[in-house]
């Protein structure tokens, strides 16, 4: 019998994409989550902003087939009480080392709040952190351990991207995107790819495939 038996099984599970802005979860993980939404169950927590970015947010949301969270602040009390409520397999956030200051803090909150909810609830059995900006932390580049082919939901993610009007999409976001996911692409063999990097979730780290 496997140590953990959610780690053995073939397809996606529940996810919860915990990010900072109300298009960083279509920016950095969009074709991944509306990948997994075909199978299983996929959140997205994020603060509240103003009614249209808000709007915006939930319009996106729909259409990768997720279940949005708007939450007043992104506090570790607030994310412990959403992990041990959903019980996701799989969380994905910000690199620690983001260059994004409200990156950083998303992503430092959520390792604040893991550990008692892993105690708690026995999961996430994975977490993960998602690309940023031209693939540059402050730690140097992005090396992840896992790209995800996402070209089949590559229209998905760049349609969901384009309901942040207020954004500037077109010019800048939008060809960011298709370039980085070229660039995963091209490095995994796909048209399209996202990077994610594991980190460990009490001292383990996943021995698996799939996100």
């Amino acid at each position: 019998m496997p140590r953990n038996p959610d780690d053995q099984l073939a397809g996606p599970q529940s996810v919860l994409a915990v990010f900072a802005h109300p298009d960083d979860a279509e920016l950095w993980a969009g074709g991944t989550l509306a990948l997994h939404a075909r199978h299983a169950p996929v959140h997205i927590a994020i603060p509240r902003h103003d009614p249209v970015r808000d709007a915006e947010a939930q319009a996106a949301a729909a259409v990768l087939g997720a279940t949005l969270h708007q939450l007043p602040e992104l506090t570790p009390a607030a994310i412990r009480a959403l992990l041990v409520e959903l019980t996701p397999h799989v969380v994905i956030t910000h690199p620690v080392h983001d260059t994004h200051t409200a990156h950083r803090r998303t992503a430092e909150a959520v390792l604040e709040a893991l550990p008692e909810a892993k105690i708690e609830t026995g999961r996430p059995r994975r977490l993960y952190s998602c690309d940023t900006y031209n693939s540059l932390t402050t730690n140097g580049q992005v090396t992840p351990t896992a790209m995800v082919d996402v070209t089949a939901t590559f229209p998905t993610k760049m349609q969901a991207l384009h309901c942040h009007k207020s954004q500037p999409i077109d010019d800048h976001f939008g060809p960011m995107a298709e370039d980085l996911a070229r660039l995963w692409g091209r490095r995994s063999g796909a048209d399209f790819a996202e990077a994610f990097t594991a980190l460990p979730v009490l001292g383990r780290l996943p021995g698996i495939a799939h996100l």
